[in-house]
């Protein structure tokens, strides 16, 4: 009976550790990162594919390069809507056409759970620091693209 109290306490002491000083990765997992061009600006983008990294997004950050963001890249086109829920930093994005156009530019404010709808269906969103498409004059018609 001792014995089993001992590697019982022993596997709970390892799980509470394990669980410290691992659950904190889990929302700040990077994902691959590519360059994509907005006009003559080269940003470099996390991409994220598949609907679990999707979901994912930026959840959990506490920070983001300046000229850094995450580039959603779907299955197929539709009206994709975005939310800012157990996200910190607050972000602006572009709803992106398969022709790599800009269809709409807003501002998300952190840990809300406002919908954030494109006017069209798109294939892409782009998701940046609050207020980097006005710094750098993108706006709406402006052209994504994947290589210079």
């Amino acid at each position: 009976m001792r014995r089993n109290m001992k590697v019982w306490s022993a596997s709970l002491k390892w799980f509470i550790l394990v669980s410290l000083f691992c659950v904190p990765f889990v929302y700040s997992q990077s994902f691959p990162k590519i360059p994509v061009y907005l006009k003559d600006k080269e940003i470099w983008v996390e991409v994220v594919r598949t609907p679990e990294e999707r979901a994912q997004g930026l959840m959990g950050r506490k920070h983001l390069g300046e000229d850094e963001g995450m580039l959603f890249i779907f299955e197929k086109e539709d009206y994709h809507s975005f939310w800012m829920k157990n996200t910190l930093i607050p972000l602006s994005i572009a709803f992106i056409d398969r022709e790599g156009k800009i269809l709409k530019i807003a501002d998300m404010e952190p840990l809300t759970l406002d919908s954030h709808p494109p006017p069209k269906p798109i294939l892409y969103a782009l998701e940046m620091k609050k207020g980097w498409f006005s710094t750098n004059s993108l706006q709406v018609g402006d052209i994504l693209r994947f290589s210079k």
